[in-house]
């Protein structure tokens, strides 16, 4: 990242320029997005030497949809190339390997932030707190130059409580500016929900459970959407021009169609294609 700005680019996943950290690092489970159990540190029966996926391109047929809706926001290069400077941890001593698989979860989130909060710089309605949110972005970066030591010891829960204050002031500015009544559904449970044809403009969603919810053809302009899970949520004909706070992982894991309208800050999944 350059001096004084966070690109887009740079909150995205690098898989060349990454040691396959995603791939050890995290744990999971057996479930519909995984074809297997996997612990922690114990790289993916998938993973090559290269730290290339050796089933990327059919990983959906095999069962590992979770892999395909992932995204570091850019952690992986960042604790590869900058933090541990190039060191690979197959060929480190263990300690280093077990202490870059523990710090990379941790510069995933505040990469998360760091793109929550280049996102909210860009919305004119939060003016009036851009200053604060230029200086928790710039704080934020400087966590993620910390040393791997205090990585691991950050309190990065505390961080994102901070943040999240910030967060919260540019969603009430934002939504404040839609006219008519502005729905309140943070956190609730939607899970398969009827919501076709909702009118859900400027509607707060945060952290809300829209699992396999019917949002086909819904109005979620300018809605924020940051934490919301929409796992097999059918957005087909959607309008979510102006959403803000919605991530590439929570779209990819979503299902649309070619009538489906977004923000410039992502882009249409491949895999919506198929469906159509």
């Amino acid at each position: 990242m350059q001096e004084g700005t966070v690109g887009r680019a740079d909150l995205h996943g690098d898989c060349a320029n990454c040691f396959g950290l995603c791939c050890v690092a995290l744990p999971f489970a057996a479930s519909a997005d995984f074809a297997l159990d996997k612990a922690a540190g114990t790289p993916c029966p998938n993973l090559r030497d290269d730290h290339r996926c050796g089933i990327h391109a059919r990983l959906r047929q095999k069962g590992f949809t979770g892999c395909t809706v992932y995204d570091c926001f850019g952690a992986g290069q960042q604790v590869s190339q900058v933090t541990f400077g190039g060191q690979d941890w197959r060929t480190g001593p263990r300690d280093r390997a077990r202490r870059m698989f523990d710090v990379f979860p941790v510069v995933r989130q505040l990469h998360e932030l760091l793109w929550y909060l280049t996102e909210a710089l860009d919305l004119p309605a939060a003016r009036p707190v851009h200053a604060d949110l230029r200086r928790a972005l710039e704080q934020t970066r400087e966590l993620t130059r910390q040393t791997p030591e205090e990585l691991a010891g950050l309190d990065v829960g505390a961080h994102r409580q901070q943040v999240n204050v910030l967060l919260l002031k540019t969603s009430e500015l934002v939504r404040a500016g839609v006219h008519g009544r502005r729905k309140d559904r943070r956190g609730a449970d939607l899970m398969g929900a009827r919501l076709k044809g909702a009118d859900l403009r400027g509607a707060n969603l945060r952290g809300a459970y829209l699992i396999a919810a019917d949002l086909t053809g819904a109005d979620l302009r300018h809605a924020d959407l940051i934490g919301a899970d929409l796992r097999d949520a059918d957005l087909s004909d959607a309008d979510l021009t102006g959403a803000f706070f919605l991530t590439q992982p929570q779209l990819t894991a979503a299902r649309g169609s070619a009538g489906t309208r977004l923000p410039a800050s992502v882009t249409r999944p491949a895999h919506w294609a198929a469906r159509l």
